[in-house]
């Protein structure tokens, strides 16, 4: 059989045809079994949703790292859709160094009452968007022996946002952070 180049063309457009049709085909498959995992995110204007932190890669770190971080923050109230799949949120005063434009992919519908929620104002957030953790009183103290040095060290009572935390902390470091709990102290022994 001699191979003429019409021949050739012909062959090659009849297996292009073929291989778009099995492409097709295969998508097709594929698409029936993930759209039966997959469920369309649509959202109205004021409705309230949270906001997936852990797609942030540093930008806000709230309290714990790793495992322990939490994965979603707010509620916050959607102000415009921008696009089929984007949304513009009303982001609080501490979050104002983030963009307020989110894929829907970082929404997650917020299924809480707005009267159980804790209010933004009363949380905290310092320059690098960590929790600040106010002192309460220190409730003991001790001297811990370390190899040849003693190293003193208080008992901390933290308001924190889920209820109180106590924590050892290094003295010295406390009473420069915090010097209005050892000025009572000072003055006491002074007068004694």
């Amino acid at each position: 059989m001699k191979l003429s180049g019409c021949y050739i063309v012909q062959e090659t457009t009849k297996k292009i045809i073929q291989i778009r049709k099995r492409l097709v085909t295969a998508r097709d498959h594929q698409k029936k079994y993930a759209d039966k995992r997959r469920k369309p995110l649509e959202f109205k204007v004021e409705d309230r949703v949270l906001l997936k932190v852990s797609s942030w890669k540093g930008v806000a770190r709230f309290d714990k790292k790793g495992k322990l971080a939490p994965w979603y923050m707010g509620p916050f109230e959607i102000v415009e859709r921008v696009g089929p799949i984007a949304y513009r949120l009303r982001l609080p005063q501490e979050l104002s160094c983030v963009h307020d434009v989110f894929h829907v992919s970082n929404l997650k519908e917020c299924l809480a009452e707005s009267d159980m929620q804790v209010s933004l104002d009363e949380i905290k957030v310092d320059g690098k968007l960590y929790f600040v953790e106010e002192p309460v009183k220190i409730l003991d103290r001790q001297v811990k022996k370390l190899k040849r040095s003693w190293i003193p060290i208080v008992k901390v009572r933290l308001d924190f946002r889920r209820g109180a935390k106590f924590t050892w902390e290094l003295k010295d470091q406390f009473k420069a952070k915090y010097p209005h709990f050892f000025a009572t102290s000072s003055s006491v022994a002074i007068a004694s």
